[in-house]
């Protein structure tokens, strides 16, 4: 059996608020989360080890390179810039993380912004 949604939902006004939220600001705001969720799962937080998982943060971090290589024409080298460097930080910072560091190119999201070195 399926539930139907209540009749009293707010689906109309959160697709008015989205609408009314630029593309660049969304694209942005996502690429911000996932670069907080790679630093977490870098152990970058104030809790450290506890959240640490490299696995999470290779994904997160090629998630976030993807992203950024897609969008960076359309969202204006203002916003672009301090993102690349954000995601430049969090590649170095799993470098350093890992015990067996990958060779340059084939770190997490080095396939969409080539070699990283520090």
């Amino acid at each position: 059996m399926s539930e139907t949604p209540p009749e009293n939902t707010d689906f109309d006004a959160m697709t008015r608020d989205i609408a009314e939220v630029p593309a660049v600001e969304v694209i942005v705001t996502v690429a911000v989360n996932l670069m907080s969720a790679a630093a977490v799962k870098l152990g970058l937080s104030e809790e450290g080890e506890k959240y640490k998982d490299l696995d999470e943060a290779r994904k997160l971090i090629t998630a976030l390179a993807g992203l950024l290589d897609a969008s960076t024409t359309e969202i204006s080298s203002f916003h672009a810039a301090p993102l690349r460097d954000g995601l430049k930080s969090l590649q170095l910072a799993f470098r350093e993380a890992s015990l067996v560091p990958d060779d340059p190119g084939h770190g997490p999201g080095e396939k969409y912004t080539g070699p990283v070195y520090g």
